[in-house]
């Protein structure tokens, strides 16, 4: 009976691990460059059920020998195992700003361990100046002249220094070049590749953390082709109407659950009450 109990509750917890990156998802659904958690769950691992019994021989004097009988495998519950994003590019909006970029991928090789293609991101330096990278080219200007996120980090170079805007009106070309009046300012906005994305931490306001050695730049890889547009943005890759009806059936499922813990719970309850009374 506990074993049920146990396994209901363990069903609930994932549910409702499942419903909070769902509802994640979708109060980002506006956010530029947010790229979409989704979860696995995977099974405990599987259990090998014996029972035990006694058989007596048929022989004159009755002897008994214990045996054990293989009942089958059995799992024990179910667990959310991780939440890792969908790198699939969200859709392209015009904007009209002269700082927003938007990064379109073109041609990106197929990881052959994943057997998925890569993902590139632009290269920003966090609070600390180490290395981030994002999606989200919502970007600003700051006070001093530099190229910066919302949040105030600056936007690197193909030399990994933050860009300088010298002039209120510049232009972006589509290989990441800055022009003011026509003349270059030998700046390029660096793009970075990541081969498998899976391997990138996660660590909110559109930032990624690269586990190890920072990202290759995909400037001078032949392999990588994309193009960057100014005066526009990428989207968040959420999918509402799937976003809507995956959280109905995470609550379907979490509800059906708590049914059976609350039958699982009166079961015990006349165990305790009644049938230990008549003990």
């Amino acid at each position: 009976m506990l074993r049920g109990f146990y396994t209901a509750a363990a069903g609930m917890i994932s549910q409702q691990r499942r419903q909070e990156m769902l509802t994640n998802n979708l109060a980002n659904a506006n956010t530029p460059g947010f790229k979409a958690d989704q979860g696995s769950l995977r099974a405990f691992p599987e259990m090998l059920i014996t029972s035990m019994n006694t058989e007596t021989l048929p022989v004159k004097k009755h002897y008994q020998i214990k045996g054990v009988n293989t009942v089958g495998p059995i799992n024990t519950g179910v667990y959310m195992q991780e939440a890792l994003p969908k790198f699939k590019q969200g859709d392209i909006q015009e904007t009209g700003n002269e700082t927003d970029l938007a990064l379109v991928e073109g041609n990106l090789p197929v990881n052959p361990n994943t057997n998925r293609p890569g993902a590139l991101f632009f290269q920003v330096l966090d609070a600390n100046g180490e290395p981030r990278y994002t999606r989200n080219g919502n970007f600003t200007v700051d006070g001093q002249g530099y190229l910066t996120t919302t949040d105030g980090y600056y936007v690197v170079d193909s030399f990994g220094d933050p860009i300088v805007i010298y002039g209120d009106d510049f232009t972006v070309t589509a290989d990441g070049r800055f022009f003011e009046d026509g003349e270059d300012t030998g700046q390029q906005i660096q793009i970075a590749y990541a081969e498998n994305p899976d391997t990138l931490v996660k660590e909110g306001n559109g930032l990624f953390r690269a586990q190890g050695q920072a990202l290759p730049s995909a400037i001078d890889n032949p392999d990588v082709t994309y193009q960057v547009k100014q005066k526009f943005i990428e989207r968040s890759n959420v999918d509402l109407e799937q976003t809507m009806t995956e959280m109905m059936m995470a609550y379907r499922t979490f509800e059906a659950n708590q049914k059976i813990v609350q039958a699982y719970d009166k079961s015990l309850e006349k165990a305790v009450n009644e049938i230990g009374r008549i003990g």
